[in-house]
């Protein structure tokens, strides 16, 4: 999980995968779920975890690895009894812990620093936030939230497991080379 690119297209997450990522995560904001899972399809041959946000329908027909469930997402019950890879948001200790307790296998937590990929997010933890995530669980904790090939390594060194890039997944490889360079 050492670089998680979260894309809302194939040819963004064929990029992704050729740069390093490990983790691919389809984000469909507010599609319907017959729309995730038509986007979807292709995903499933790739060589990396496929991840579908959101949606637990759609990553159960899809045959998904996994599915990341935001704080006010439901099936992480159903997630688990189907033996998908669950994630869950937290930007709190109280919420990281929430979501171990569901049987989440990893915590995105942020976001880390400002992101316009997502306006009406929670303040930025920063990295002493994260740290405290990442000592307070454990499961692996997945940075999120305005990281890039600048601080990925940073992220890193505060005990994230891996990070999530959003709009830094079209530069995956720098990621992935900033992280192989620490």
């Amino acid at each position: 999980m050492r670089l998680h690119a979260i894309v809302t297209d194939f040819e963004a997450a064929l990029s992704a995968v050729a740069g390093g990522a490990t983790v691919i995560q389809l984000r469909l904001k507010g599609a319907p779920t017959g729309d995730v899972i038509e986007t979807g399809r292709p995903f499933c041959d790739l060589p990396a975890t496929f991840i579908v946000n959101d949606d637990i329908e759609a990553a159960l027909a899809l045959g998904a690895d996994g599915v990341h469930l935001g704080r006010g997402d439901s099936g992480a019950e159903r997630a688990v009894e189907h033996g998908l890879i669950l994630g869950t948001s937290a930007s709190s200790v109280a919420e990281a812990h929430a979501g171990e307790q569901l049987g989440a296998a990893y915590i995105g937590a942020g976001p880390v620093w400002a992101t316009p990929s997502k306006p009406d997010a929670d303040p930025p933890i920063a990295l002493d936030g994260l740290r405290e995530i990442c000592d307070a669980v454990s499961i692996p904790v997945i940075a999120i939230g305005g990281v890039d090939a600048t601080n990925a390594v940073d992220c890193i060194a505060a005990g994230a497991e891996g990070v999530a890039v959003v709009r830094a997944a079209a530069d995956a490889k720098a990621v992935s080379e900033a992280l192989a360079a620490r």
